[in-house]
C-alpha cells in the first residue's frame, strides 16, 4: 500500500515537473566554446536567458546569452538590467542587437550596442555607456523563426545576486537606429526578477561571443577565464529534480 502511494505521489510530481525540465531553452544549441549553467525561458515575447553567475577577486560576473525573434524582419531585440529604477524601463542598462540596415540590408552579423535607458523615448543610432562593464558583445542569426542570440560578460556590483531584468523586441530600424516598440501587453510586461546565483559556477566561464563588436562600448577583460566543460547549459535545475525523482521511483520499486 505504501509503495503503491509513493508510485502515485511520484508520477504526480513528474508530470508537474517535466514541462519546465523540457523546456524550450534547455534545447538551444550554442557554437563551441559557448556554454551556459542554466538557463529559463522567459514569460514574454518568446524569449530565454541563458546565463553563467560567478565570482573571482575582482567581484561578481555575468555571462549570458538572450534569445529572442525580433517583432519583425529587420528588427531588434534586447536585454538589460534595471538597477535603480525597479522593474521600469528607464534606468535600464540594456544590451540591444540588431542587423544594421534593417530588412534590406545584406549584412547578416547582427551588431550588439549598449543603451543606458533614460526615457521612453528612442534610442540613437551610437551607444552609450552603461553601468556595468561589458566585454565579449556580440550576437549571431540563427535563422530559426529570424531569431537572434545575444551575448555578453557583464562585471557586476558587489553583492549583486538578484537583479530587476527587462527584455523587449522591437519590429525596425532606421538609419541605424532602433525605432520605438510596440506598447502591446506582453511587451509593456516584459520584466522581471532574475536570481542570478541560480547559475552560479566556481570559476569564470569563457567569454560568450569573443570581442566586442562596438569597441566604444566595451571595456578590457577582467579576471580569468577557464572553460566550463561542454553542455552544461542544457541540464537545467528542475531536470536534476526529475532525475532525482526518477532514483527514488527505482528505491521504492
Amino acid at each position: 500500500m505504501a509503495s503503491t502511494t509513493a508510485h502515485q505521489l511520484v508520477v504526480v510530481l513528474l508530470v508537474r515537473a517535466l514541462p519546465v525540465a523540457m523546456s524550450a531553452c534547455t534545447s538551444e544549441v550554442f557554437p563551441s566554446g559557448k556554454t551556459y549553467v542554466t538557463c529559463q525561458d522567459l514569460p514574454e515575447l518568446g524569449a530565454a536567458l541563458h546565463w553563467t553567475y560567478y565570482a573571482d577577486a575582482s567581484g561578481p560576473s555575468l555571462s549570458l546569452a538572450f534569445v529572442a525573434a525580433p517583432a519583425a524582419p529587420g528588427g531588434w531585440v534586447a536585454w538589460g538590467i534595471n538597477p535603480t529604477g525597479g522593474n521600469g524601463m528607464v534606468g535600464t542598462q540594456a544590451l540591444l542587437a540588431f542587423v544594421a540596415g534593417g530588412a534590406s540590408s545584406s549584412a547578416s552579423t547582427p551588431t550588439v550596442r549598449t543603451y543606458n535607458i533614460t526615457s521612453y523615448y528612442a534610442v540613437g543610432a551610437a551607444s552609450t555607456p552603461i553601468a556595468f562593464p561589458a566585454t565579449g558583445l556580440a550576437a549571431d542569426d540563427v535563422g530559426s523563426g529570424g531569431r537572434i542570440r545575444l551575448y555578453a560578460t557583464l562585471k557586476l556590483d558587489e553583492g549583486m545576486k538578484v537583479v530587476n531584468q527587462v527584455w523587449q523586441v522591437g519590429s525596425s530600424v532606421t538609419r541605424g537606429a532602433p525605432d520605438v516598440h510596440a506598447m502591446a501587453p506582453e511587451n509593456l510586461a516584459a520584466m522581471g526578477k532574475l536570481v542570478l546565483t541560480v547559475g552560479a559556477a566556481a570559476s569564470p566561464p569563457a567569454h560568450a561571443g569573443g570581442q566586442s563588436s562596438d569597441r566604444s562600448s566595451s571595456w578590457p577583460p577582467s579576471g580569468r577565464q577557464i572553460p566550463r566543460a561542454a553542455g552544461t547549459h542544457r541540464v537545467s535545475p528542475t531536470a536534476h529534480v526529475v532525475l532525482a525523482l526518477l532514483g527514488f521511483w527505482a528505491m521504492v520499486g
